[in-house]
């Protein structure tokens, strides 16, 4: 239901259930008839407008007061009041409660039976106060399922980016290699195609090849949903190395350690570390060797990827570009650092390791 239907509802409510007991019904007078309306029709409004609508009905209580006429509909003062409690800021919470106080003893003044007068302000004085008191408990339980709302709002905001963020470094490594990788061998097929046709036709199997896995990559990345084809880790390095050496980008490998004992997405991250470095050398470093080193413990897995291309000459600082910042991320998530840069007799080394026990979240 909507909060001013409620609020229609419960004005309903109040106006038929104070209608009987006061003067409204016995009086006949249209006077008293309006000031019951007055008394009890704003709180329609009283989600929308909680202060004006307290100072309405305290002043219909005013001009009841002033004509000597007791209502039980002045039940909406403390209504007004809770909402002003539950709703506004804590300057015009003191200010209703102020309001309400005052009424209470100008109405205790006029209407307390003999020797009655402290005990009536007491007695509504009390009323007021639960009625505050419950407006400042609501309002603080609203405040905090809202403060929830925007929680909850805000972690699936950052579960969005972390999820574009995954599927754009998934797509540069999984793009960028095979489109290496399939440009190498096709320039080796045209390179071979005259004097060598069978070379160029392996070629042109393992681009059909390389074409494949990476369309297979893409839907395993782009869906989100568990795949029947594993992740590639760790045993995948060899059929990897295999590739860049058939792209022609000699490649050794050497690991040490046992995979079985290493999370899969730890495996997932080392594998994509030596695909994006090796990726690097083939495209800049034409003519180098390359050499993947990965090191396993159950605490900590450390990897190393080499080549001896000639130093300065193909800019790999600035080519790195997304896919360094993509290594880096994923290393991070390891409470890892990454190592990528020149070395000092020629050559490029990316280097990083992984903590294995607090990392991976």
């Amino acid at each position: 239901m909507k909060p001013v239907l409620a609020d229609a509802l419960l004005a309903a409510v109040i106006f038929l259930t104070t209608l009987g007991p006061g003067q409204v019904m016995t009086t006949g007078d249209i006077r008293v008839l309006a000031l019951q309306v007055a008394l009890v029709a704003p709180l329609v409004w009283r989600r929308r407008a909680p202060l004006v609508v307290f100072c309405a009905i305290s002043v219909a209580a005013a001009l009841q007061w002033a004509a000597g006429v007791q209502l039980p509909a002045d039940v909406s003062l403390l209504v007004a009041l809770y909402t002003v409690a539950a709703y506004r800021p804590g300057r015009q919470r003191l200010l209703a409660a102020l309001v309400l106080e005052a009424g209470v003893v100008l109405a205790a003044a006029r209407w307390a039976p003999p020797g009655q007068f402290p005990i009536s302000v007491l007695a509504m004085t009390a009323m007021g106060a639960a009625a505050l008191t419950t407006g400042l408990w609501a309002g603080a339980r609203r405040a905090y399922v809202d403060s929830l709302e925007r929680d909850r709002e805000q972690r699936e905001r950052l579960a969005a980016a972390e999820e574009r963020a995954r599927i754009t470094r998934d797509m540069h490594d999984i793009v960028t290699h095979n489109l290496s990788v399939m440009v190498a061998l096709a320039d080796s097929a045209a390179h071979v195609r005259h004097r060598a046709p069978e070379q160029a036709g392996t070629a042109l199997e393992r681009i059909a090849e390389t074409g494949r896995q990476a369309l297979a990559d893409m839907r395993r990345s782009l869906s989100g949903e568990p795949s029947l084809d594993p992740a590639p880790g760790i045993a995948q390095l060899v059929p990897l190395a295999d590739q860049m050496r058939a792209a022609g980008l000699p490649t050794h490998l050497h690991v040490a350690g046992d995979a079985e004992a290493i999370p899969p997405t730890a495996q997932l991250t080392i594998y994509r570390l030596a695909q994006e470095a090796l990726t690097n050398t083939l495209k800049h470093a034409p003519g180098a060797t390359a050499e993947v080193r990965v090191n396993l413990t159950p605490q900590r897995a450390e990897v190393e990827i080499i080549d001896d291309g000639r130093p300065g000459r193909f800019g790999r600082e600035a080519a790195h570009g997304r896919g360094l910042a993509g290594m880096r991320e994923r290393v991070a998530a390891y409470g890892g650092m990454l190592e990528a840069g020149p070395l000092r007799g020629g050559g490029w080394r990316v280097a990083a390791g992984l903590d294995l026990k607090g990392g991976g979240a």
